[in-house]
């Protein structure tokens, strides 16, 4: 954040005198009335104070401090106890936008929980991370592995992070029609997704497509679909223009476009980045000016202290400072904070809705869709009547903080990976555990932090005693990967492959004979074309929240059937990938990606199996407006019960466009020898893309394949649709 502006001069802070009563918190009159009312009592210099995260009290007027910088990403985060969910891409794997919209729910209830117990005992102020504006979700596209903040997204797709975000934001914000429950905020508007070291000062320039087709389809979704009701400008330039100074982003899109009716607010010192990075403008009063001006209602940090000077100066006047006011004050009002409780229904909620064990159990849901079976020779699930004695082996085997990823909360309960294996293993099968090796001690990444349960040792005595009890058990269980002190906001990855150390630690473990099943935690997709090659299962168990551990032992001994499907490509090394600072989608996921991926975007394991039949609604007709109507059976012809999901993609016959793109899917469950008929219906609109020379959307006439399967690699049905002009 900027230095702070100068202390306002007495004329500067001149307050209005008003005849008319004071009628901003009559919950009778209109949203617009009691906004205006609010406003013309403000001086020039309360209005700006206003318009900055840490937002005062004015005690004259009766109104309340309100610090909008909340933070909810996978459970209410920085704030004591909270139900943690798994970060958001682990959660993703599960393609299951219902259960988002319970943990978005869960998060409101919390949250509000939190906010009516702080605000009850502070005479209605709330400071940092009490409010009830919640800077979540973050719906940027994961383009590349990399970037240390991909774990907050939801992948790689547009259309299946715009479907989970919407949910997700929906049950944030609640079903009242007057009052909402908290407040979401869709962040990074727009085109942002590292490198991290140069995120204020970056310029993206991706191609009118690229920007249209992939960058943008998400945000317009949960502003459309969901009804967001805040939105986060980016640090980075886009068509060299600073994001919160874009009128392109902010009015003709946001606003003008989609029909956007919330507040937007930058992210923080991003304003001061206008001037100071970018170097758009020449002054901090200019920036201020440009950002306002431009439809940035809010400011994180003070930078905003320079709009009373930038009136002044002529460069923005009083009336767009109120505008923006109402913006953000609209906040405040549709939360209910002006009106008598008993008006409010979500005033009721206290600290006994926080931390349930109903919440746990939608958190405990989520974790065990979102663990994936990467790879299976059969050696899954674990028959404990097989086994007299596992050993566990990993860095992040006995890690609790690994568990929680980034922008987290603090569980009240939960359980490490190992200590799990030891409960749901049983009586009867011995466990022993060594760390092996630290997560990495490379200086090629974050600086090595110790785990939970990891000692001083040397690499030599950490691998030899993993060794040892790996050559005394029946099996090992290797719990390896990184954690978030690896990848994060700030910091990227160099590689995407395992640290040397775990790599050297699995093979030594390989060389013992003895059958290895991997539990790989990360954020991201990890290159492990190794130990794909040598060893007998997989499993990609992300950063999966508090409930994690009972989650990936439930999979491993198949209480739980693994279900849960890619929501990125795992790629076979970082070689693969083009240029960090690229923002061209060119080689770049399932859609564009030219190579062979190690595990592709959809692709996810059952211990039962799936059969795909019907003809799926071959050959329809329909118009640009219309809708593809789709049926076809899932018949579950393995031995266990299972769910799966039915992925529909689609591409242009004559081969133009990206490979495939996700249109449409439905997650099912199916007991053992049942089937299930779906029908899925696909708006032809999803079938659009950007035409630059028309400088709008279109759906192409012509003829498309609808392809049906369970991964981008793994299509089980075709289906073909004839688009009418």
């Amino acid at each position: 954040m900027s230095a702070a502006i100068s202390p306002f001069t007495v004329e500067e802070s001149r307050i209005p005198k008003l005849s008319a009563p004071d009628s901003w918190r009559d919950p009778k009159l209109s949203l617009e009335a009691r906004e205006d009312d609010l406003i013309q009592r403000m001086s020039l210099a309360e209005k700006v104070a206003q318009l900055q995260n840490d937002a005062p009290g004015i005690p004259r007027l009766g109104l309340p401090a309100f610090n909008y910088w909340n933070e909810a990403l996978h459970g209410v985060a920085n704030n004591g106890v909270a139900t943690v969910f798994p970060e958001p891409i682990g959660g993703a794997a599960s393609w299951n936008p219902a259960l988002f919209h319970q943990e978005g729910t869960v998060i409101g209830v919390e949250g509000r929980a939190k906010f009516n117990d702080y605000a009850k005992a502070h005479g209605g102020d709330s400071k940092w991370w009490y409010g009830l504006t919640y800077w979540t979700p973050n719906i940027n596209i994961f383009r590349d592995p990399r970037w240390g903040r991909g774990q907050e997204t939801y992948g790689e797709d547009p259309f299946l992070t715009g479907e989970i975000g919407a949910e997700f934001v929906k049950g944030i914000q609640g079903d009242n029609p007057k009052y909402m429950l908290a407040m979401a905020c869709a962040k990074h508007y727009a085109v942002h997704s590292g490198p991290e070291s140069q995120r204020h000062r970056f310029d993206a320039v991706p191609s009118e497509s690229d920007f249209y087709d992939t960058y943008l389809p998400q945000f317009e979704r949960v502003v459309r679909g969901g009804r967001v009701a805040g939105v986060m400008g980016s640090y980075n330039s886009v068509f060299g223009l600073p994001a919160c100074a874009s009128p392109l982003l902010l009015h003709d899109l946001l606003r003008t476009q989609w029909g956007f009716d919330g507040y937007v607010v930058s992210d923080c010192g991003a304003i001061g980045d206008i001037w100071q990075q970018h170097h758009f403008v020449g002054t901090p009063e200019e920036a201020a000016a440009a950002a306002i001006k431009a439809g940035c209602d809010l400011c994180c940090g003070n930078d905003y202290n320079a709009l009373v000077r930038a009136v002044q100066k002529g460069l923005v006047t009083e009336s767009d400072v109120d505008k923006a006011l109402k913006h953000t004050l609209w906040t405040r009002f549709r939360l209910g904070l002006f009106d008598p409780a008993d008006q409010v229904p979500y005033s009721k909620y206290t600290l006994q809705d926080n931390d349930t064990s109903e919440h746990d159990a939608v958190a405990l849901q989520l974790a065990r869709q979102s663990i994936v079976l990467l790879k299976n020779n059969g050696i899954l699930p674990l028959d404990r009547s097989k086994l007299k004695t596992i050993a566990v082996i990993g860095p992040n085997a006995d890690s609790r903080s690994m568990l929680e990823g980034n922008y987290h909360g603090s569980a009240s309960h939960s359980i490490s990976i190992l200590k799990a294996i030891k409960q749901v293993a049983g009586p009867n099968v011995r466990v022993d555990y060594a760390m092996g090796a630290p997560v990495t001690s490379s200086r090629a990444t974050a600086p090595y932090s110790r785990q939970d349960n990891e000692t001083n040792r040397s690499l030599g005595e950490l691998s030899a005693e993993a060794v040892g009890l790996a050559q005394s058990a029946d099996l090992v269980i290797y719990v390896g990967g990184i954690t978030a002190a690896q990848e994060g906001e700030s910091f990227d990855r160099k590689r995407i492959e395992l640290p040397d150390e775990q790599e050297t630690l699995i093979q030594s473990l390989y060389a013992t004979g003895k059958p290895i099943v991997m539990v790989n935690c990360s954020g991201s997709a990890m290159a492990l074309d190794w130990e794909d090659g040598h060893l007998p299962a997989i499993l990609q168990a992300w950063y999966p929240g508090q409930e994690g551990g009972r989650a990936v032992a439930e999979n491993l001994f198949g209480d739980v059937n693994p279900s849960g499907h890619l929501p990125v490509t795992f790629y076979r090394s970082t070689a693969d990938l083009p240029a960090f600072t690229d923002y061209s989608m060119s080689h770049r996921t399932y859609r564009f990606f030219d190579g062979k991926p190690l595990y592709a975007f959809g692709h996810g394991l059952s211990y039962t199996t799936f059969q795909f039949s019907g003809r799926a609604g071959r050959n329809q007709r329909v118009g640009p407006n219309g809708t593809i109507r789709l049926t076809f059976d899932i018949k579950n012809t393995g031995n266990l019960d299972g769910d799966e999901v039915a992925q529909i993609y689609y591409r242009h016959a004559d081969g133009s466009g990206p490979k495939m793109t996700l249109c449409g899917f439905q997650r099912v469950s199916i007991k053992k020898g049942s089937s299930a008929k779906l029908r899925i219906n696909v708006p032809a609109q999803r079938l659009r893309h950007w035409d630059s020379q028309a400088k709008h959307y279109v759906v192409d006439p012509g003829k498309y394949e609808l392809l049906i399967g369970d991964g981008s690699d793994s299509i089980k049905l075709t289906s073909t649709v004839m688009i009418t002009p």
